[in-house]
């Protein structure tokens, strides 16, 4: 019988993060600083909101874009976040969660052979969904020195006259970077002149804890050549209840909807009426989570300054990324002799691709005892390396 599974996928790497997951099921004791998710429950007011919409038999399809009162209060916490203005019309497409959206954004631009650029370390889905839809990929790795932010220079020299999509993620996943306003300027006019067409994942955008978020959206001329993906499972506490959803011109966003129509039909109708409510209500939910998780991450760089452990300072999402190149180690090594001896779990750098050699992702969505104890035992482990 011939082969019937599509080389394609078969070529795919499995997740670098599943590995480790898997290992740590068999190890008694362990403590994960591994997963990118919330330890807090969804708000009260926002499950209550779901529950009340199955009660009142709220249990059929919606329309594929979503309901009519969710894309208006997208509509509105765009506005009033970012100031950025999307008609609920045809210009916001409610999806299963961000990952969704942005598979759904690449499989409606992208040609066979179109390259899609992609600022590296990144979320691991990244890379799989552009080969899956047909493009060339073409990475950007970028550097601890400048604090994980993507250059102009370094942009233009990834370009050729094959370049379509430009996707990045800031606040990013795994090294907590983010991009001020006069970085995104100069991003943009690069984008302009080469006629590009960014998809900014903006997943992170309520954890920022320096100033607000700012959106490459938000740069003149960049709202009409920007998909924006954002959602809920990060900012309400949410993951399970899959949610996101893609902002952009209506062209792009008619093409997304229709592929959406035929895989999906709509994200489900109890998520999107608690969404409605974590959008109108949610505000001081969000903030509490934020003092929380900022608390986490200054403790955490004083434990890591503390061990004499390399980190620059993230300014956004809930992850540090420290330098562990001083062991003379991979970093999948590292990660693993650290399982097995100290039954810690964090993530190798390279699982977010080749520019992640060196570095782990320790997530800081864990209560501060939680944190303390994982960072005793990463500490007594250091000083076996010495």
């Amino acid at each position: 019988m011939r082969d019937f599974l599509s080389k394609k996928v078969k070529d795919l790497k499995p997740s670098g993060i599943r590995k480790f997951f898997d290992i740590a099921k068999e190890i008694e004791g362990c403590i994960s600083l591994g997963v990118g998710e919330p330890d807090f429950d969804t708000p009260w007011h926002i499950r209550e909101e779901g529950i009340y919409s199955l009660e009142r038999g709220k249990t059929h399809y919606t329309s594929n874009s979503g309901l009519k009162e969710l894309r208006i209060e997208i509509s509105n916490y765009l506005k009033r976040k970012n100031h950025l203005d999307y008609n609920y019309l045809d210009q916001i497409l409610v999806t299963v969660g961000g990952s969704e959206a942005i598979d759904l954004a690449l499989r409606a631009m992208i040609e066979d052979g179109d390259e899609v650029i992609i600022t590296t370390p990144c979320y691991v889905s990244y890379l799989p969904c552009a080969i899956m839809a047909g493009a060339n990929v073409v990475e950007i790795p970028l550097k601890n020195e400048n604090e994980f932010r993507l250059t102009k220079e370094e942009l233009e020299a990834a370009i050729t006259p094959k370049s379509k999509i430009l996707l990045m993620n800031f606040p990013n996943n795994p090294t907590g970077a983010i991009m001020e306003y006069k970085d995104l300027e100069e991003i943009a006019k690069v984008v302009i002149e080469h006629d590009l067409i960014v998809i900014s994942d903006e997943i992170y955008s309520e954890l920022t804890y320096f100033g607000r978020h700012r959106s490459i959206a938000e740069v003149p001329l960049m709202k009409e050549r920007t998909i924006v993906i954002n959602g809920f499972s990060k900012s309400y506490a949410m993951t399970g209840w899959r949610l996101g959803f893609a902002c952009g011109p209506k062209e792009i966003i008619k093409e997304m909807t229709k592929i959406h129509q035929f895989c999906i039909m709509c994200a489900p109708i109890t998520s999107q009426h608690a969404a409605v409510e974590a959008l109108k209500n949610g505000d001081n939910d969000v903030l509490e989570m934020k003092e929380a998780y900022d608390e986490r991450r200054r403790y955490l760089l004083y434990r890591l300054k503390e061990m004499g452990l390399p980190c620059f300072t993230p300014k956004g999402a809930f992850y540090v990324f420290p330098d562990i190149r001083k062991f003379g180690m991979t970093s999948e090594e590292f990660c693993l002799k650290l399982l097995k001896e100290k039954k810690v779990v964090v993530v190798p750098g390279s699982a977010f691709g080749e520019s992640g050699e060196g570095f782990i992702r320790i997530s800081y969505a864990y209560s501060i005892e939680d944190l303390k104890k994982a960072l005793a035992r990463v500490e007594e482990f250091i000083q076996t390396l010495k």
